[in-house]
């Protein structure tokens, strides 16, 4: 393959989703070469503003508070819905958005534990995500529980047969990433979940770095809980409510920890004891943040047209151009690619390795190539697929190697 700004116009001029760039706001900051960290945060999306506007002066400004009984308050369902069936595999009735992801996490770790009383023990990937380790050790100190660490590889990622080493009989649930956050090496979720099974635990998995990137098949893999952000690859926006997933073989037992009133099975009867409403909806607790939960809708709606394989072939292909030019162009100066090489088992992003990485990369966020460091030695290539053009990522790489 060459590695000439030529060729990077000649995929961007035969890239099927190319056109889809029109229907995101511009990048206003004449500065900026290349936006790269969409694995991080999306850019918004022209509809999303335009519903925003609709939302204030229409559904909030006019109608005010006759819009809660007028779509409002089913919208953590319509949307989960929805967001199950284009992007996680996920049937009706198993998907709601709500809170932020730590909640979302800390809600499902809980329920499964309550879900396998008398087993002591939590297991998680050592180099998981801080934010999945943070919450597992809060619930482990909290509960008298003991963590036991993976100790995985993160070029490879968490591999079953680690899983299958460390999960016994005191385990009551494994908290895993599907992506790793750095290296992008995606796990085999449906091999893990049915060791996890096997040993008489539950599964729950965090699908921040895969949704809206690559298919996802929950309902197949059987899955027993999952959560995941909307602000990365569904360009939800800053802040954006997360998701929750619980399988449906779980909901007559399933019992959150943070009971509010609007995951009560009667929200208005303003009742002394806290009933739980049937199925998904009693994960909620408080007031479904509504001006958040537009993005999330136009970010699903976008998703469904254009399809989660299309999205998932030219990530591929864009993990293929910046691994190619980083071979040619950066390996001779002393960066390592530390992301899979194949297509099947890496993410959105590609990670670049260097001694100095923490340096250049403010060198080249002040030049315009705004990228993300991950401690100690990592360049993340963030490559959302809807917003992301092969010309864009040839003058961020061309940007890298005269850093």
């Amino acid at each position: 393959m060459a590695t000439t700004r030529d060729w990077a116009e000649h995929l961007d001029a035969n890239d099927e989703l190319a056109a889809y760039r029109d229907r995101f706001v511009p990048i206003a900051d004449p500065g900026v070469v290349a936006y790269l960290d969409g694995n991080s945060l999306g850019r918004p999306l022209l509809a999303t503003a335009e519903r925003l506007d609709r939302l204030v002066h229409q559904e909030w400004g006019s109608r005010l508070i006759r819009s809660w009984g007028e779509g409002w308050l089913t919208l953590p369902e319509r949307i989960g819905d929805e967001l199950g069936r284009v992007a996680i595999g996920a049937a009706p009735g198993q998907v709601i958005v709500a809170d932020s992801t730590s909640v979302c996490l800390y809600k499902t770790v809980r329920a499964a534990l309550a879900l396998r009383p008398g087993r002591t023990e939590i297991v998680t990937d050592a180099s998981n995500f801080p934010t999945d380790r943070f919450i597992v050790d809060g619930i482990a100190e909290q509960f008298g529980l003991t963590v036991k660490r993976i100790s995985s590889d993160p070029l490879t990622g968490v591999r079953a047969d680690e899983v299958a080493a460390a999960v016994g009989d005191d385990t009551a649930v494994i908290v895993l990433s599907h992506v790793d956050y750095r290296s992008a090496a995606i796990a085999d979720m449906a091999a893990i979940t049915r060791i996890v099974h096997d040993r008489g635990a539950l599964a729950v998995w965090d699908l921040c770095h895969s949704v809206g990137a690559m298919p996802v098949e929950l309902d197949a893999a059987d899955v027993d809980f999952a959560v995941g952000c909307t602000y990365k690859f569904l360009n939800a926006g800053p802040g954006a409510p997360a998701f929750l997933y619980v399988n449906s073989k779980l909901h007559k037992d399933f019992r959150q920890p943070i009971t509010g009133w609007i995951g009560a099975e009667d929200i208005f009867a303003m009742a002394d004891r806290f009933r739980p409403a049937a199925g998904i909806r009693s994960a909620l607790s408080g007031t479904p943040p509504i001006t958040g939960m537009v993005g999330v809708d136009e970010g699903v709606a976008l998703l469904a047209e254009v399809g989660v394989d299309r999205v998932r072939a030219k990530a591929q292909a864009l993990g293929r151009w910046v691994i190619e030019l980083a071979d040619e162009w950066l390996v001779p100066l002393g960066f390592t690619v530390a992301s899979p090489r194949s297509d099947e088992l890496r993410g959105a992003h590609v990670m670049l390795r260097h001694p100095d990485a923490e340096r250049l990369s403010q060198k080249l966020i002040d030049n315009g190539v705004i990228i993300d460091f991950r401690n100690p030695d990592g360049i993340r290539v963030g490559l959302s697929p809807l917003t992301t053009g092969y010309v864009e990522v040839w003058h961020a790489m061309d940007v890298i190697r005269g850093a």
